[in-house]
């Protein structure tokens, strides 16, 4: 039982799966927020792309 348990406390995964997921989520949470607030700038962008490339 005592391997056991020493073993469990040497595996690692879990914690590097746990860090990764915590970095995409902070990744995540700081692209929603640029993306909010260029929300205008990009929508005219898009817009003024939209535009030049209809027939004419």
């Amino acid at each position: 039982m005592s391997k056991l348990f020493v073993r469990f406390a040497k595996d690692e995964s879990g914690a590097t799966a746990i860090e990764y997921a915590l970095i995409a989520g902070l990744m995540a949470t700081a692209l929603i927020a640029i993306f909010g607030a260029l929300n205008t700038d990009l929508t005219n962008a898009f817009s003024s792309i939209g535009d030049s490339m209809q027939p004419q």
